[in-house]
């Protein structure tokens, strides 16, 4: 359900779908992905949403994006870069084209915004 109005959420109680991952990003574990896009701007660069991963590990190149988390616990190393260690309350931000490698050590569930080039 994308808004175009002003809104808001209750993060932990939203309904998410599922966001099947790439096998080849799974490194262990059986991780499984689920989100809700909430907006999207007309041109499709900017998207702000609600995203999950259960445990496990994953790599992913990453987009330009700012995220705070709810709940749950990772490490996320960015090749390098720093390593990061987040839990609920934790804003991080991730530059477009980090290589990086998530060891989510408890369900995950962020909010997030999004810029594409």
């Amino acid at each position: 359900m994308t808004q175009s109005t002003t809104f808001a959420v209750h993060i932990p109680d939203a309904d998410l779908e599922p966001e099947p991952l790439d096998p080849s990003q799974i490194l262990e574990g059986a991780p499984e992905v689920s989100g809700k896009v909430l907006w999207q701007s007309e041109d499709g660069r900017r998207i702000r949403g609600i995203w999950q991963i259960t445990p496990g590990v994953v790599t992913d190149t990453e987009a330009d994006e700012l995220f705070v988390v709810i709940e749950g616990r990772a490490t996320i190393e960015v090749d390098g870069g720093p390593a990061l260690t987040v839990g609920p309350g934790d804003l991080c931000v991730l530059r477009e084209g980090d290589r990086t490698t998530w060891t989510v050590h408890e369900t995950l569930r962020k909010a997030y915004e999004i810029t594409l080039p």
